[in-house]
């Protein structure tokens, strides 16, 4: 079974950003690692191109009940029609969680995943949360999430 890793952050993202996003979506796809993400625009459509353009896989959890919406990297859009309550289903389906920018909706999902225990880092602002590990570049975050994985592995 392809391990997945959960990303996380907002449906509008800075130019620098999209492009963390973009080069991350990349180097997990190069590294054998799935995406699992809202499956809309902003952040996650940028690490599902990223990912889908280096053969990568990406599952979206869509918060409505029309797969129209989804992006258009996606490999796989599952509708709920749970709106945020798709949340917690998003932050459980990967190992590891990496939030890129974000507001209200990201918060939650890192809510979320610390409460489950899930390894937690952040390019942008919610380093000052406990638990949450900052990282400044895309190869900082697949080296944190390798760690991560290698735990979990052990």
């Amino acid at each position: 079974m392809k391990k997945m890793i959960t990303i996380i952050g907002g449906s509008e993202a800075s130019a620098t950003e999209f492009e963390f996003a973009y080069q991350l979506g990349n180097l997990l796809a190069e590294t054998g690692y799935g995406i699992i993400c809202g499956g809309r625009s902003g952040i996650m459509e940028a690490v599902c191109k990223g990912s889908s353009e280096a053969g990568g896989f990406s599952i979206g959890i869509l918060p409505d009940e029309n797969k129209l919406d989804a992006n258009p990297y996606l490999s796989v859009a599952i509708p709920t029609g749970m709106g945020t309550s798709r949340n917690r289903i998003v932050v459980l389906s990967g190992e590891v969680v990496c939030a890129i920018g974000g507001s209200y909706g990201t918060l939650s999902e890192i809510a979320f995943a610390l409460q489950s225990g899930k390894a937690v880092c952040c390019f942008g602002n919610w380093n000052f949360i406990p638990g949450v590990h900052l990282v400044s570049t895309p190869l900082e975050a697949m080296g944190f999430i390798l760690e991560k994985m290698e735990d979990l592995d052990a």
